[in-house]
């Protein structure tokens, strides 16, 4: 299982959470107050890991919703791969593995570097260096 539930009340920004399969960083919470016939809700506006985009919500601050298990790791850059891949070695298991390099780390790769990563719901995402 890569992820446990949470309820709404108990989230804060900077965490994460799942809209739509997809694991989210959240970005705000504002919650509105109880009404006559109703419940408090929380408007949540995160931003996709993976794909970047932004996302929005509002659920009762009672529901429960998916929260994703995020692993940050540590790796060394073995090879970058024509300047879109690098290989990566992790530093904990020895595992060998290519990921994407990120538009923003294209030129400041070199390899022997270490780098940041992170693992959410079976994907991988190079962070920073």
């Amino acid at each position: 299982m890569a992820w446990e539930q949470a309820e709404v009340r108990t989230l804060k920004e900077g965490r994460y959470l799942n809209i739509e399969d997809e694991p989210c960083k959240i970005v705000s919470i504002s919650t509105s107050k109880p009404g006559k016939h109703g419940e408090a809700k929380a408007r949540i506006e995160a931003i996709g890991i993976f794909d970047g985009n932004k996302r929005s919500v509002v659920y009762p601050v009672k529901h429960k919703v998916q929260v994703p298990m995020i692993d940050k790791r540590q790796a060394q850059i073995v090879s970058v791969l024509g300047g879109a891949e690098v290989q990566l070695m992790d530093l904990e298991t020895y595992e060998m593995f290519t990921l994407p390099i990120p538009d923003e780390l294209k030129d400041s790769l070199q390899p022997g570097e270490d780098i940041l990563y992170l693992i959410a719901m079976g994907r991988k995402k190079i962070t920073k260096v």
